[in-house]
């Protein structure tokens, strides 16, 4: 007998998403080009930054000297690979952006659409 679970998967009735839920990239969808060598290459669809009022501030931090995204993201977020959602929260596409200015102040949210927060 066939075991039905297995038939299933084997089916490819249900995939595995291609990338992990805590990823920048979860969710979006991939899309493959044939280039003219026949060569086919496999790439995710554009990801647009969602609007920083789309995130409640839980704290802010003011940018110092030798400060570094991914330290700033294990030391409010738990996660060092997490820097992403820093710059989503302040609205910016690279991780060099959040601390290129000393003095600067960033948000430190919670991720997009969670309610709360002190917005401080």
């Amino acid at each position: 007998m066939t075991d039905p679970l297995k038939a299933f998967m084997q089916a490819n009735a249900l995939t595995a998403p291609a990338f992990a839920p805590d990823s920048r990239y979860h969710g979006l969808d991939t899309a493959q080009w044939t280039r003219p060598d026949g060569e086919l290459v496999s790439y995710v669809r554009r990801r647009f930054i969602p609007p920083p009022e789309n995130f409640a501030t839980l704290h802010t931090h003011r940018v110092a000297e030798g400060d570094r995204s991914d330290n700033l993201a294990a030391t409010y977020l738990g996660d060092p690979q997490q820097y992403w959602r820093l710059c989503d929260g302040n609205g910016v596409m690279r991780a060099d952006e959040l601390i290129e200015t000393l003095g600067r102040r960033l948000r430190i949210t919670l991720p997009e659409g969670v309610p709360g927060g002190t917005d401080v």
